[in-house]
């Protein structure tokens, strides 16, 4: 973690060096040999101006629980609260690995609903994620990026895949380890409650 920040750090003041040193050139500069005020201009190109300060999102919450699954809403001043499916996944001896937040979309697309799910840092992301329901194939899905919490795999469920969830009883995340690449780490999701689950989240837009 202080390695990942360190290096972050670095990333920031390269970025940002260029930036300092045409400021630290301005200020040695008199105002007899400055430039002319054309020349200023590309110095102010990709400047903040600031934005009113507004009020941060707010925290979710657990509005229902419905089998194995949590109902997570997010409180909004005005309208209805946006509400996804939400599980916690564990390993055989019941330590914390993955997290699996599904949620709706709008209809009229391929994907009816989307899911994020969030695995371990040490995570082979080449060998991708894998999905399946009661033991039948299951489908792999690319990881999108990570953060210092952990690796996201964006995922898109079509009606098909919600409609094996609904009828299915248990499925499997699996993924490999990236110090043993040789392996397989297979998590089970409970599907008890999905159903009612879903039908209680609400369509969250794009």
């Amino acid at each position: 973690m202080q390695k990942l920040l360190s290096s972050l750090s670095l990333a920031a003041l390269l970025v940002l060096a260029p930036a300092l040193h045409a400021q630290d050139t301005s200020t040695e500069t008199t105002a007899d040999e400055s430039a002319p005020t054309e020349n200023a201009t590309p110095l102010a190109e990709g400047l903040s101006m600031g934005e009113e300060d507004g009020p941060q999102p707010a925290e979710p919450y657990v509005k229902a629980e419905h089998g194995d699954w949590m109902l997570q809403c997010f409180p909004v001043e005005d309208g209805e609260e946006p509400c996804q499916l939400y599980q916690l996944l564990k390993d055989e001896v019941g330590t914390d690995v993955a997290e699996v937040a599904i949620f709706r979309l709008p209809t009229g697309g391929q994907a009816v609903a989307g899911a994020t799910v969030t695995v371990p840092l040490e995570t082979l992301l080449t060998a991708q994620l894998t999905i399946a329901v009661d033991g039948a194939k299951g489908k792999r899905y690319p990881f999108s990026f990570c953060s210092p919490v952990g690796c996201y795999a964006r995922i898109g469920f079509t009606a098909e895949d919600i409609a094996a969830f609904k009828r299915g009883a248990k499925a499997t995340v699996t993924l490999v380890p990236a110090p043993a690449p040789d392996q397989k780490v297979t998590l089970d999701m409970s599907l008890s409650g999905f159903t009612a689950a879903y039908d209680a989240s609400t369509i969250i837009e794009n």
